[in-house]
């Protein structure tokens, strides 16, 4: 009778009614809540961002009680969530990962599965939580951004390749535009540090061969959807 309670739909027969209704929302929202706060821990996030996260299992919610037996309806709502992607910035493995399980909460709640809901959100933050400690050996390949300011007169391509490959692993250039009337050129390149690697030993080697001019290293910059 417990496993029915948990593992069983509110819905009777299909159909919504307004006490079912209200206890989904109320239910997914506080899923959802606990969702966005897991996501805080140990994570780099945006004000929007989380917000998105707390709601979106009570808007996956109602779309789904409302196309609830109709086929054509769902085919069309999955098409309208695909053009999502197409107005979003590209977002990192656990921004992708949290939205994804926002949705898995709301098809979920949508449907009456309370418990199950609640119980798979609890299992994969936590677990997502437990494996972003592990140290996996991930700091070799950790991903920078490179930007190097250098004079018109230096020939740009080839001159850091000896530095680069003694303290990286991957240095691809992505971006070069001029600056200052095109007296200089800015570099950007993204670069993963080779294990123990100096970065201050790198950019002072840099700095010998563009003249000491402006050289910054970062973490790589991901443009946000509601910077646009």
């Amino acid at each position: 009778m417990t496993t029915d309670f948990i593992f069983g739909s509110i819905m009777e027969s299909g159909t919504i009614t307004g006490a079912g209704f209200v206890t989904a929302t109320i239910c997914s929202i506080l899923i959802g809540c606990f969702i966005a706060f897991m996501y805080t821990l140990k994570n780099n996030y945006s004000k929007s961002y989380i917000v998105t996260l707390a709601l979106l299992p009570a808007i996956v919610q109602v779309v789904i009680m409302l196309v609830n037996g109709n086929i054509g309806a769902g085919i069309a709502v999955a098409g309208a969530f695909s053009l999502v992607r197409f107005r979003s910035a590209p977002g990192s493995g656990k921004e992708i990962t949290s939205i994804f399980l926002a949705m898995a909460v709301g098809l979920a709640t949508g449907m009456g599965y309370i418990g199950i809901a609640a119980i798979f959100a609890v299992i994969i933050t936590v677990a997502n939580l437990i494996l972003s400690s592990l140290s996996l050996n991930n700091k070799a390949s950790e991903e920078k951004t490179l930007k190097i300011t250098i004079p018109e007169s230096l020939d740009f391509e080839g001159v850091f390749d000896d530095i680069f490959e003694r303290f990286t692993t991957k240095a691809d250039l992505e971006e070069v535009k001029t600056s200052g009337m095109g007296s200089l050129y800015k570099l950007t390149y993204k670069i993963s540090l080779r294990q123990k690697a100096s970065t201050k030993a790198m950019m002072d080697e840099i700095r010998q061969r563009n003249g000491n001019l402006e050289v910054s290293c970062s973490r790589p910059v991901i443009v946000r959807a509601e910077e646009l």
